[in-house]
């Protein structure tokens, strides 16, 4: 089966000639750390100073990692996808916002998105952050268990509020909704409204996920606590697992504040949490549903072959398989030929604002070994295969 991961016919179908070699030219500059980060500089750089970059970011890094500018320019991408049997999830990636009307805002989107995939099969799942709602700041004051100002504690049921309005819509709607996860400081008290949403709207079946960013090593045990729980009060669980995206900042805040690092101590360390998240899920499916976010080929065949051992069927609906719009289609593409539910996360949202959604994404392949090499070969194999 890790054969079928270096099929590029499959993985690249949907590319045109150009597209490929644009990916090819992208993953090319990612590959160098000094030009993502002068890149990276200079782009901010651009934005802050509001010189014309827009159109010159849409034609390279955007269009290649994001769908569109709204939900209504996604679409062609989405059906297009859909054809191959690549689901979407439409990721609105605005980010770092901090006024209540922008918070307020970012709930309407949501509420939008999720009437807008209703009607699609295509998007089975939404999706949101949870700073999307209120201040990061605030998450952590309640985290950490501080007394809030009466301002503070309004603030903070008009987070609650936000978080209910658009769990009670899911469930009415019955449409699957993904709640992402972030930086640990402020994650306890998400956490703990993710949990609270849980108890009330998936008593059937799991429709609200919170996610585990399995390079904390304390999450497996979250799992199971959260489970000891489910299992008492009645209520399904849903989670999407993924190794995580904030390392160098959580690893730098422990160091300077001189506290134990959230994170583990390796690679393999992180790599062998994330599998024992996934098995003990695949272990527990009858209250359980996974969205394993992977883009590690060895992850994402040990989950198949666990289904596999395990007689669950490829297109379960309790398991689905998720990467990055952009990336890794050599896993999305060929695991969806095989039958097995996959979904790409889609980005979307004006240029300017999805800037730093998109600058992270290439400084994590620029620390991530061998992702960007691997990219590069498939690339070249494809492009060796079309004679180009």
């Amino acid at each position: 089966m890790d054969q079928i991961f270096n099929n590029t016919e499959n993985a690249f179908a949907l590319k045109t000639d150009s597209q490929l070699e644009r990916a090819y030219f992208l993953f090319k500059l990612i590959a160098n750390q000094p030009l993502v980060r002068i890149g990276t500089a200079v782009t901010n750089f651009a934005i802050k100073a509001h010189l014309p970059v827009e159109s010159l970011i849409r034609a390279t890094v955007f269009d290649h990692f994001c769908g569109g500018t709204s939900e209504e320019e996604c679409i062609p991408v989405v059906d297009k996808m859909f054809e191959k049997g690549v689901c979407s999830v439409l990721d609105y990636s605005v980010e770092g916002k901090e006024e209540e009307e922008q918070f307020d805002a970012t709930l309407e989107k949501i509420l939008k998105i999720l009437r807008f995939v209703k009607e699609k099969q295509a998007i089975p799942f939404a999706v949101f952050k949870p700073t999307g709602f209120g201040r990061i700041s605030l998450y952590q004051k309640v985290g950490e268990g501080k007394e809030l100002t009466s301002d503070e504690q309004d603030e903070w049921n008009c987070v609650i509020n936000r978080f209910d309005v658009v769990c009670k819509k899911a469930h009415e709607m019955d449409v699957a909704l993904l709640i992402d996860g972030e930086e640990s400081w402020m994650q306890d008290a998400a956490d703990d409204i993710v949990a609270t949403m849980m108890r009330k709207y998936n008593k059937e079946k799991p429709i609200v996920y919170n996610t585990l960013q399995m390079y904390r090593w304390d999450r497996l045990e979250y799992l199971k606590q959260l489970h000891m729980d489910a299992k008492a009060q009645g209520f399904h669980i849903g989670m999407k697992l993924v190794r995580g995206a904030y390392m160098e900042k959580e690893n730098k805040r422990a160091e300077e504040l001189g506290y134990k690092s959230p994170i583990c101590i390796s690679k393999q360390a992180t790599d062998e949490n994330f599998d024992a998240g996934v098995m003990y899920m695949l272990d527990h499916l009858d209250c359980m549903a996974i969205f394993a976010g992977t883009h590690n080929e060895a992850s994402s065949y040990k989950v198949a072959e666990i289904m596999k051992t395990k007689h669950i069927e490829n297109h379960d609906s309790r398991v689905w398989f998720g990467q990055l719009y952009g990336m890794s289609d050599h896993i999305s593409f060929n695991l969806a030929a095989e039958g097995y539910n996959v979904a790409k996360y889609l980005p979307f949202g004006p240029v300017r604002d999805v800037m730093p959604y998109l600058i992270r994404r290439a400084e994590e392949n620029t620390s991530v070994a061998g992702q960007t090499s691997r990219e590069l070969s498939l690339l070249k194999q494809e492009k060796k295969r079309r004679k180009l």
